[in-house]
C-alpha cells in the first residue's frame, strides 16, 4: 500500500475509532454507574479515558510502517 494512502486510511480509521470509542464509553458509564459513588465514576472515566491510547497507538504504528517489504 502506498504510504500516503496508508496514512489517509489510518487517519480516517483513527477518527472514526475515537468518536465511536468515546460515545460507547460514555454510554456504558452513564448506564452502569448511575447509582455509583463519585469515586467509582471518576475511576471508570479515568481508565476509559486512557484506554483508547493502546488501539490508537496500534493504528498509528500501522500508518507509519514502511512499505519496503510489501509487494
Amino acid at each position: 500500500m502506498v504510504p500516503s494512502f496508508r496514512k489517509f486510511v489510518g487517519m480516517v480509521v483513527l477518527v472514526i475509532f475515537v468518536v465511536v470509542y468515546a460515545f460507547t464509553a460514555m454510554v456504558i458509564g452513564d448506564i452502569t454507574l448511575q447509582d455509583s459513588s463519585n469515586l467509582a465514576r471518576f475511576v471508570y472515566f479515568a481508565i476509559a479515558g486512557l484506554l483508547w491510547v493502546i488501539p490508537a497507538g496500534a493504528i498509528i504504528w500501522w500508518m507509519e510502517k514502511s512499505g519496503k517489504n510489501q509487494t
